[in-house]
Order: C-alpha cells, then structure tokens, then sequence
C-alpha cells in the first residue's frame, strides 16, 4: 500500500461512538467554516476516555470564518493554533484550530516547528468531516508527516526503519517545552511496531532532505510554545489548571497551583516554567 493509501485507512478506523459525537459537537461550534475534525493523542493509544482530555484538532476552510471576533482569526493566523477547552455529555477536551492551508503546510518539511507534524506522524483518526473534498484534504495533509519526520531525524547507517522512529520522536521531544517522561519516543513506536514499520517502509521513498537544524528547531519550538501559553490565557478557560494538571500526569510531579496562580492564568503558568526546568519535569 501507497503512504496515502495507509492514512486514509488509518484515518478511517472506527472510534467510540461519544468521541464522534464529540468531534461533531466541536464542528458545530464554528459552523460552516467547519471542514474535518481529527482525534489523536494518548486517548486514542491507550487511555480510556472517561476522566481523561481528549485532543481534537479542528480543520476550518479559514479563520474569518470561524470565529465571531476579529482578534481570534488575528491570533489564530499569527501563532497557530488557537486551543479551546470543550466539554460533551460528559466528556471532557480539548481543541486546536488550523485552517486546511496552514495544517497543510504545518505537516510539510517546509516548516520548522515540529508542532503538527511530530503529532500527525503518529496514529489519529477522522472523528468527523464535512464532505468527500475535505476528507481528501485532511488524508493529503497527514501523509506528508511522516516523511517530513523521518526525514528531519536523517537515517544513521545500519539504522532499522523502527530505530530510525525511536529517535526522530525524541528529536521533536526536545524541540517543544514538553512533559513527557525520558524514552516516550520509544514507548509511542513499540506500542504499534507494525505500524511504524508499514508507515516508515512507504514514507523512506517520499522524503525531501530537510535533515539538521535542531539547534534552530529547540530554539524556534520553545519559544514559541511560551508564546502560545500567552496566548492561551486570552483563550483558555482555567489554562493553568490544565497545564498542572498535563505535567503532573506525564511527569510524574504533584503540582498544587496556589490562588493567586488560578486567578491569573497566564502570571501562574509562567511563574511554573523556571522551576520545572530546573527540576526536568519539561525540557
């Protein structure tokens, strides 16, 4: 099987009925400007969806559209995405926000940002769509993530396809303000190896060189990651709840936020970042 043929049958798999009807719940927010939902993330591995946030990325056709304020499209166009919280018969979540053209062009090598493509490299699902044009949309911009991250981690001599995965995943670790724990690029590939060997047999063929700049991707990624924490206070109900609460849970730490820390989002997450640096909950 093609790269794309592997996606589109991937993206297709069937999911728990609640998580669609919370993807259609989503799309229904922005309306028209709806054009596919996605599903990914730890959820979809391996968590059950009771208790847990699930993660939804949000395709719309562009931000005008999809937004009643001005300033939401600005912000959304300028630091892609936007994050939303979001809640459905029980379920809780969360949402980013990307125009086709920009998760088209986020899954490419053309982008520094490990951001999308590290994401869609790994396994997700379409949760819903909107008509046959977007889904090939959608199926189009995730066949190039793979590729575009194997072909960021460069292969070492005598490097299996499995190893050449393991690696490219801790590369986009260190490239992002992360939670994780050391080795979560190892444990993502040996959860599926199947997959990953299908997956990286039918992306080697597809790579264009755009191996190195690690330097530059850390820095460009953790910078940016700061700037959306900033931009999520204007748009993130409870943001830095949710940021305690995603670090305990990769990390391992018991973080407590203290009052003031909950009364101004965006002060308290900031206000968490040296220590967690230094203690190595995110790198």
């Amino acid at each position: 099987m093609s790269l794309t043929e592997l996606v589109a049958e991937e993206l297709s798999r069937p999911i728990d009925p609640r998580v669609s009807a919370m993807a259609a719940a989503i799309a229904a927010e922005h309306g028209e400007a709806s054009r596919a939902v996605l599903f990914y993330g730890s959820c979809l591995r391996d968590q059950p969806v009771e208790g847990s946030m699930l993660d939804f990325y949000l395709i719309v056709s562009d931000y005008r559209a999809a937004y009643p304020k001005r300033w939401q499209a600005v912000a959304n166009a300028a630091f892609p995405p936007n994050v939303f919280p979001f809640a459905h018969d029980g379920l809780a979540a969360k949402y980013a926000v990307l125009s086709e053209a920009h998760f088209h062009r986020l899954n490419g090598p053309e982008t520094l940002n490990v951001s999308v493509w590290a994401r869609f490299a790994q396994p997700s699902r379409l949760a819903w769509v909107k008509d046959a044009s977007a889904r090939d949309k959608a199926i189009a911009s995730v066949s190039r993530a793979a590729p575009t991250l194997l072909g960021a981690a460069g292969r070492v001599d005598g490097e299996d396809i499995l190893g050449w995965w393991r690696r490219a995943f801790q590369l986009t670790y260190s490239a992002e303000l992360r939670a994780e724990r050391k080795g979560r690029g190892v444990s993502v590939v040996d959860s599926e190896p199947d997959r990953y060997q299908r997956f990286g047999e039918a992306a080697a063929p597809l790579i264009v060189a755009n191996a190195g700049k690690w330097g530059l991707r850390r820095a460009q990624g953790k910078g940016l990651s700061v700037l959306r924490l900033a931009k999520a206070s204007a748009t993130y109900a409870g943001g830095a709840e949710y940021i305690a609460w995603k670090i305990n849970r990769h990390a391992g730490t018991a973080i407590a936020l203290k009052p003031w820390q909950k009364r101004h989002p965006l002060l308290g997450a900031l206000s968490l970042l040296p220590r967690l640096l230094l203690s190595g909950a995110i790198r």
